[in-house]
């Protein structure tokens, strides 16, 4: 009974939805847990210097007071801290501004954490871009199965570095390491998804559904994190996350057979021939722009909330919450909708209400009026990525050879692009030229670009697809459609195949 239904799975294009949707979810808890985490660990181990009742492999936050929250305003003690001293009543010593009640002290700490945590949250990315290519040409070559199984062990291996680095340099190498599991993990997935549903529409609402599982993993990460750092220790959301993850990998075993090689059917086009085509870098430089600014805030919204509104720690996890919810409900609206209004036009659309919502975020004075800014940027960047990556297989069945691998490492390396130059730049910029201006540059530059979307209205079908078309139907070579030609070509290379 149990053989027959893992056959019966194995064949479901339904399950191997769930185990993609599975796969992205852990994947971004991990992304964004660290998020809330990081900029305050450092602060506590770097520039407090931790105690040494505390262990160097899991130090946690230590209130002044019993029942106090780290840097709350009910600190009433004076801790020295090189050079500082630290005063509960609200005294400031090295920010500038007006006094404020449990605000972190050392201003020049602080400017210089703002490129340090961007860098270490930029390692991810641009180690995954470094091998997103790669991936793409090794899913063509032995199928999606072992790659997503590589995925999962060095999530795994990733997440339990977390859970026991104490320095800095550590942090940073577990954070590159995920961006090697991501990799996989992503490229394989959605490649995956692209083969088991062929239908352009059907495809849409997976491709929506799975980055739903993106959108719930950051949606659970900030706010998870800091949580849990807060009330039981830096290592224990890692421990959790490496206990899924476990669960995750049986989840592989029993669906996609990790062992078992299986390549494209067809020889996929070549990467170089995929980047020279403008459509496809169009869609691309919109998931790249779109991104960037959320990727931006992950860094630098921590800290400026932490020297402008001196929130208690678990507040700076809470803030990302209306972003992630607005993004999940965006991916999975968008991702039935956008077919039926134009995935451009929602793109389009997507990327105008990110610039405005950047433009917003510095006006706001306290968490509550982070509210409207980050959920319209969660609701339009899930707008964008529920329209463009359907549009990227969809170019590949209209343009090129329908393999999907290489197309959705593209596409990744578009999404990573964001994630890497974002978090890199963004604290570079926040020193010299501070927070509100860069919001404003980064939310200049995707209103500048949203015009460009409507390019990918109606993309024309590749020479040689049409010449198959036109030899298929002589009777009518010019009445196709974009989605007619799609439909017809996929009857084509199905009949093909049976042949």
């Amino acid at each position: 009974m149990s053989q027959h239904w893992l056959a019966t799975g194995r064949a479901s294009p339904r399950l191997v939805l769930a185990v993609v949707f599975v796969a992205l979810l852990l994947d971004n808890i991990l992304l964004t847990v660290v998020v809330p985490i990081v900029p305050t660990f450092l602060y506590m181990t770097e520039y407090e210097g931790a105690k040494s009742s505390v262990s160097p492999t899991l130090p946690e936050p230590t209130p002044a007071a019993p029942g106090a929250p780290p840097f709350s305003g009910s600190d009433t003690t004076t801790v020295p801290v090189r050079g500082f001293t630290s005063a509960g009543n609200g005294t400031r010593s090295s920010p500038p501004g007006p006094p404020a009640r449990g605000c972190l002290q050392g201003g020049e700490f602080l400017a210089q954490e703002n490129t340090r945590v961007g860098l270490l949250f930029a390692s991810k990315a641009l180690v995954q871009l470094l091998v997103n290519p790669w991936v793409g040409v090794l899913t063509n070559r032995i199928g999606y199965h072992i790659p997503m199984f590589l995925g999962f062990t060095i999530l795994f291996l990733s997440t339990v570095m977390f859970a026991f680095s104490g320095t800095y340099t550590l942090l940073f190498i577990a954070r590159a390491l995920q961006g090697i599991g991501s990799s996989f993990s992503s490229v394989a997935g959605l490649g995956l998804l692209a083969s088991v549903y062929p239908d352009d529409s059907e495809r849409g609402r997976a491709m929506g559904t799975a980055l739903g599982g993106l959108a719930l993993g950051v949606l659970i990460g900030a706010p998870f994190g800091s949580v849990m750092y807060e009330f039981v220790g830096k290592a224990s959301p890692f421990l959790v996350l490496a206990f899924l993850a476990l669960l995750d990998g049986a989840l592989q075993l029993c669906i996609l057979q990790p062992s078992r090689v299986s390549p494209e059917g067809t020889k996929a086009t070549p990467l170089t021939t995929l980047l020279r085509d403008p459509y496809i870098l169009v869609a691309a430089g919109a998931l790249c722009f779109s991104n960037m600014g959320v990727a931006m805030l992950e860094p630098t919204l921590p800290i400026w909330m932490l020297q402008t509104m001196c929130p208690p720690q678990w507040q700076l996890g809470m803030a990302f919450l209306p972003a992630s919810i607005s993004y999940l409900v965006g991916t999975n609206l968008f991702g039935i909708l956008a077919n039926k209004m134009g995935r451009w036009l929602c793109s389009m659309i997507g990327m105008a209400v990110v610039g405005i919502s950047l433009l917003c975020v510095p006006l706001a004075t306290n968490i509550y009026g982070l509210i409207g800014p980050n959920a319209g940027l969660g609701f339009a960047i899930g707008m964008v990525d529920s329209s463009m990556m359907p549009i990227m297989g969809y170019l590949v069945d209209l343009r090129h050879t329908s393999a999907y691998g290489t197309v959705y490492a593209i596409a990744d390396v578009a999404f990573c692009m964001g994630f890497a130059v974002g978090p890199s730049t963004g604290g570079a910029i926040v020193r010299a030229l501070g927070f509100p201006w860069l919001m404003v540059a980064v939310g200049a530059l995707n209103v500048a670009y949203a015009p460009l979307c409507r390019l990918l209205r109606s993309p024309p079908a590749a020479e040689e697809k049409m010449a198959i078309l036109s030899q298929e139907c002589p009777m009518q070579p010019k009445s196709y459609t974009p989605k007619e030609a799609q439909r017809e070509l996929s009857l084509t290379e199905e009949a093909e195949n049976v042949e």
